[in-house]
């Protein structure tokens, strides 16, 4: 037997400002965390390294 997990609406959303703000996005899903900041550095860095580092996140995390 497989999991599948499913996107609900809150995750969509969360996609949506990954792509929009990534560190939104990422701050919707871990809160004040390490990923929050270490989201914020990389989007400072580039904004593609930030909404790959959030879409992963949002993926991920459940």
């Amino acid at each position: 037997m497989s999991t599948q997990s499913t996107a609900t609406g809150g995750d969509i959303l969360r996609l949506i400002l990954a792509i929009l703000l990534p560190p939104l996005g990422v701050f919707f899903q871990v809160g004040l965390g390490l990923h929050f900041w270490l989201n914020i550095v990389l989007t400072l860095f580039g904004y593609i390294p930030g909404i790959i580092h959030a879409v992963w996140i949002i993926a991920t995390r459940r």
